[in-house]
């Protein structure tokens, strides 16, 4: 397998995120990753402008729909899809805009879990998500999810913090390409690897969060 991405990616194109352009390539480089999905909350510019200013590292734009039912990360879209329909309006929106729907985090606690309205209309589901909370149980019911569904398995880390990209990733037999990637998960040929994040890695995620919170609250405030 080529390919070596991390599936899910936030940076501060993301209200929640404190990932900067550069920090993206930075880190993911530096843990050996040679591509990662950039999914912001329902916004999709900044991960086609990241594509754009680094044509040398595999960069696949994408998107976590916030829909009624619970996020949904959709991968190789140009455009915004609609948040607050259903999980099936959203899917066939992610479709009809030339992507792939992957059920993201789909029992983690306080994520917006789509759970129960996986269906097979889906392209794939995370079946392990680095950040998801409990990890064990969470990666469980997902890894059963996609066999019962028999969906392809991916896996992420939903980074909002430069040092957490690449703890989990998708390993790919798929060329270096968006079409390539995309078409190797749709078939199956991927594979998800990594594990959850450490208690300290959980606490500098949170710590650093509430700073980036802290600071927003007081420019709006002055």
């Amino acid at each position: 397998m080529s390919v070596k991405a991390d599936l899910h990616v936030h940076t501060i194109y993301s209200k929640d995120s404190i990932i900067t352009p550069k920090e993206i390539t930075f880190y993911a480089k530096r843990i050996g990753l040679n591509a990662v999905a950039v999914t912001d909350h329902n916004r999709v510019e900044g991960a086609l402008k990241i594509a754009k200013q680094n044509p040398d590292f595999l960069i696949i734009p994408g998107t976590e729909v916030s829909s009624l039912h619970g996020h949904i990360i959709a991968l190789n879209v140009a455009e915004r899809i609609p948040r607050d329909l259903s999980a099936d309006e959203t899917v066939e929106l992610i479709h009809k805009a030339g992507g792939i729907a992957i059920a993201c985090h789909p029992f983690a606690w306080l994520k917006g879990s789509v759970g129960k309205y996986v269906t097979a209309k889906f392209d794939a589901v995370e079946t392990l998500n680095a950040s998801a909370f409990p990890f064990g149980l969470a990666s469980k019911k997902a890894v059963n999810l996609a066999e019962r569904l028999r969906l392809p398995k991916v896996a992420g880390t939903d980074a909002h913090y430069g040092p957490v990209i690449g703890r989990a990733y998708t390993l790919i037999d798929a060329k270096p390409t968006v079409e390539s990637v995309v078409a190797a998960i749709i078939n199956g040929k991927c594979e998800p690897q990594g594990k959850g994040l450490s208690p300290s890695l959980r606490i500098e995620n949170q710590v650093r969060f509430l700073r980036k919170f802290l600071t927003n609250r007081g420019q709006r405030a002055s």
